[in-house]
């Protein structure tokens, strides 16, 4: 799959990244060479490889699940800027 320099300032345009007209033409190129990379990809057989959730078989141990407020409000609560009744207080965001 070949981009042109259109296609490359759409995708930019979507990632939200500037990039400069000039280094449109480059920047394709590149773009290019990593796509024909990834359609080699294509013609490797998989057929007989079974999908991997992890390389190594391994099982989590389960703990209790305990609620607590964690005993350290107080503590927490000494590095805000701003609080008042055991709350952070920030600025309002909604009208």
């Amino acid at each position: 799959m070949s981009l042109d320099k259109a296609t490359v300032a759409h995708i930019a345009k979507l990632a939200r990244i500037a990039v400069p007209e000039q280094d449109l033409p480059g920047l394709a190129t590149e773009l290019s060479g990593i796509l024909k990379w990834i359609e080699q990809l294509d013609s490797v057989d998989t057929s007989k490889v079974e999908p991997l959730s992890s390389v190594v078989n391994a099982t989590l141990r389960f703990r209790e699940d305990n609620i607590t407020d964690g005993g350290q409000r107080d503590a927490v609560l000494a590095n805000a800027p701003v609080s008042a009744q055991g709350f952070f207080v920030v600025p309002k965001v909604v009208e």
